[in-house]
């Protein structure tokens, strides 16, 4: 077993900031102060000293050959609330037509909408360029871990999950439909706007438009990119259907990203997970799969291997009971997934 899901620890920061600085994810950046900030929030989240709307929780896949962190995923447990609401544009359609020309459109606008109880968002998913394409398909137990810890601690996050996915960008990270739309009515430039709005929001509400903004309006090139999903993003998109998420025909403000979201209940891993105890056996057929959790002491740790299910208990090979720490008897969260 050689690669550990577990909690973010303050001695992964450099690492961290290294495989963040290898994209430009807004919700974590490389910038170790806001990292370590983050390192901090998320240790407090995980050993039960923050709850929501303040709870943050920080995954990463470690290589526990090389000590090389490789991946990491984020859970925010509350997105919107008084003090610092979600925003999104509702896409909407309108008919219009002419009695005397005999003419009509269906019209896509854009509505402005706020939640102050928002859902529990996911984000912060980073896979090191140099562990892509691995048998092991890191990004997608990275990904997969968040909803198993969800399932472990359902009371601490809401009965919705959010995930913005990220558009196409043109080069430089320039966004068309921050340029059409965003910057006519703020006069920031987009990185700039959305750094502002990670720490106050209130000049969404004040300087956007109150009225539905038509589609038909904007250049082509805003329309072409909005709701759609980058190259890069995809595989996540398409992990995300798999496990119940849909297109909420909702998107980013700023970017013009779409948004996906499921009932928490119904998201597969959370719905298929259960607890059980480890036999004490080192030796099985291991002919099914599972991610697999532990969440003790404000540490948690997590693994995807095969195992055997003897009567509602399982037995693990002895590279995950080592992984993991475990002890025969314990009781563990696993979900089934699909095997490899």
């Amino acid at each position: 077993m050689n690669f550990l899901l577990r909690n973010v620890a303050i001695q992964d920061l450099k690492q961290l900031s290294d495989l963040a600085g290898q994209f430009s994810l807004l919700n974590l950046p490389s910038d170790k102060k806001v990292l370590a900030e983050k390192i901090e929030r998320s240790q407090g989240s995980f050993s039960g000293d923050l709850a929501p709307p303040e709870a943050e929780y920080l995954f990463v896949v470690e290589d526990l050959e090389q000590g090389q962190i490789a991946g990491s995923s984020l859970i925010i447990a509350k997105h919107g609330n008084e003090e610092s609401p979600h925003y999104y544009f509702k896409i909407l359609k309108k008919n219009r037509f002419s009695e005397d020309l005999g003419i009509g459109f269906i019209h896509q606008v854009l509505r402005l909408c706020e939640d102050t109880d928002g859902p529990t968002e996911i984000g912060g998913l980073l896979i090191d360029r140099n562990y892509r394409r691995r048998p092991e398909k890191l990004g997608r137990q990275i990904s997969l871990i968040r909803f198993l810890f969800m399932g472990m601690n359902p009371e601490d996050f809401q009965s919705r999950v959010l995930c913005e996915l990220t558009p196409p960008l043109a080069e430089g990270g320039r966004s068309e439909f921050w340029e059409a739309l965003g910057r006519r009515f703020t006069g920031l430039p987009y990185q700039e706007a959305d750094l502002i709005s990670q720490r106050n929001k209130e000049f969404i509400s004040s300087l956007f438009p109150e009225e539905e903004i038509y589609l038909t309006l904007l250049d082509s090139r805003a329309r072409l990119v909005l709701g759609r999903v980058g190259q890069e993003t995809r595989p996540a998109q398409h992990l995300l259907e798999s496990i119940g998420f849909q297109y909420l025909h909702e998107v980013d403000p700023f970017d013009g990203g779409p948004h996906y979201g499921a009932d928490t209940q119904d998201i597969s891993i959370v719905k298929n997970g259960r607890w059980v105890s480890v036999l004490n056996s080192s030796r099985g057929q291991f002919s099914q799969h599972a991610l697999i959790g532990v969440h003790r002491d404000g540490q948690f740790r997590g693994v995807q291997s095969a195992f055997e299910d003897q009567d509602g208990q399982i037995v693990l090979p002895e590279s995950a009971m080592r992984t993991l720490s475990l002890d025969p008897g314990e009781k563990v969260y696993i979900s089934p997934v699909k095997g490899g």
